[in-house]
């Protein structure tokens, strides 16, 4: 399997070869329509005025003079009426030649070769040193009329030229291709460090450390990749705090039992005492399953199952029922309860928003002293609707305020003097408002009571 390195480079030559043919192939369409032409008209001016210089001196010999000009950077072909040939210059590569052509030139016509040699998608024409590819003019020799045909030496003209430019491509690709090696490293490195610290965060190692320091695109996925293995970190932390402090919830009550089951076993024990450990059975049983259901509601809650019964009510309908239902806790406790709350309807799960309210108002019951009050209010505007459960309880500090919600979190001991207490119900509570859409919100104050404020969306 080809690595990402590997494939880099591969792709990154291929492309510097397309680019390079395509270069080639455009710059020969362009030497064909427009230099070509040109060059064509040039060297044909040339040959006129090369013939017009040696008709002036007819005495001098043809060779000679001939021989004289390729010091000018020409290539010559002359052909006697004979058919005799005979080069001056650099060898042509190939003087092959239509006999039609020469005997046109023959006749006192031009030749024009250079622009009608023929065109090659990749191979430009203007270093083919062929008879072919020259001008063809006529020429008085002794009162006879030979075909010279001329094209430039670009052996003479570009040679050390070509050399220097082949070296520099040669270069340029060498140093290109060096290049895309240290780059391309450069590039994937980072990336190999990311699928390995991929594959410890398999293996469930998460506290890793990327020494990434870059500002592109890869220094971000570094980044976050970094913050992702810190939440999965503390993800994991939360888990394992989690299962531990179920364990120890269920171990409590289950410790309790077994202790009790094997007391009453004895035989010199008293009917009142085996009623008091029965009742103590009977209690951390209830709160083995009171757990139970709380846990299952939790789980449910994360993993969105049977939360579609969203459906209009009335809300003030339902926390009066909530009130009476509860109704022989807080006139045990003496307390007075205000409701301010008119017929107002929103979109839920009632059965969900109940378990918020019994929480809250089982809650203000529970840490609100003898003769206290509890207040329950609607509040509504154009956006949201809002439930506040105010008490007089004694209130909770600021260190516990901020992890009020988390789970199995119980505040100090004044607090959660109930052994009923999981600590899971207000984190229920937290779940049922995200699943609402919703939020919750606590003030209070040591000695002084507690607000707990719901504000659900108006839809």
């Amino acid at each position: 399997m080809r690595t990402l390195y590997v494939r880099i480079i591969v792709m990154t030559m291929a492309i510097m070869i397309a680019s390079a043919l395509i270069a080639f192939a455009a710059t020969n369409i362009y030497y064909q329509h427009f230099l070509k032409p040109e060059n064509d008209k040039k060297v044909t001016h040339i040959a006129e005025n090369i013939v017009d210089l040696f008709e002036e001196s007819p005495n001098q010999s043809i060779a000679d003079y001939l021989t004289a000009m390729t010091d000018l950077g020409y290539t010559f072909y002359l052909v006697t009426p004979a058919g005799d040939a005979e080069t001056f210059g650099n060898p042509f590569s190939s003087e092959e030649l239509d006999q039609r052509e020469i005997n046109h030139v023959f006749r006192g016509n031009t030749y024009h070769g250079i622009a009608n040699y023929p065109w090659k998608p990749f191979v430009t024409g203007f270093f083919d040193n062929e008879v072919k590819n020259t001008i063809g003019v006529p020429i008085q020799v002794n009162g006879d009329t030979h075909a010279l045909f001329i094209r430039p030496n670009s052996a003479q003209q570009f040679g050390e030229m070509r050399i220097f430019l082949a070296i520099l491509l040669f270069l340029a690709l060498l140093f290109s291709f060096l290049l895309v090696l240290a780059s391309t490293r450069f590039i994937v490195k980072p990336i190999k460090k990311l699928t390995e610290a991929t594959r410890k965060i398999a293996a469930g190692n998460y506290h890793l450390k990327l020494d990434v320091n870059r500002k592109d695109e890869i220094g971000r996925l570094a980044s976050d990749f970094a913050t992702m293995s810190s939440s999965l970190a503390r993800t994991e932390e939360k888990r394992q705090e989690f299962v531990s402090n179920v364990s120890h919830e269920i171990q409590s009550p289950l410790t309790s039992i077994q202790g009790f089951s094997q007391a009453l076993q004895e035989e010199e024990m008293s009917e009142e005492e085996k009623r008091r450990y029965l009742a103590i059975i009977e209690n951390e049983s209830k709160r083995l399953s009171a757990l139970s259901k709380q846990l299952l509601t939790l789980s449910n809650l994360d993993s969105e199952v049977d939360i579609n019964d969203f459906v209009p009510f009335d809300l003030a309908e339902q926390l009066k029922e909530v009130v009476l239902t509860m109704e022989w806790q807080w006139r045990e406790k003496q307390i007075a309860i205000e409701l301010d709350i008119h017929p107002t309807t929103i979109v839920g799960d009632p059965k969900l928003l109940q378990q918020v309210w019994v929480n809250l108002i089982s809650n203000a019951i529970r840490y609100t002293d003898l003769g206290g009050e509890i207040s329950i209010y609607i509040a509504t505007d154009k956006y949201h609707v809002q439930v506040m459960v105010e008490d007089t309880g004694i209130g909770i500090s600021e260190v516990d305020v901020p992890q009020l919600f988390d789970r199995f979190y119980k505040v100090d001991k004044a607090r959660t003097r109930t052994e009923n207490s999981t600590g899971l119900g207000l984190s229920i509570v937290k779940k049922i408002m995200e699943v609402h859409g919703g939020t919750i919100m606590v003030e209070s104050e040591l000695g002084k009571g507690t607000v707990f404020t719901v504000s659900l969306p108006q839809k």
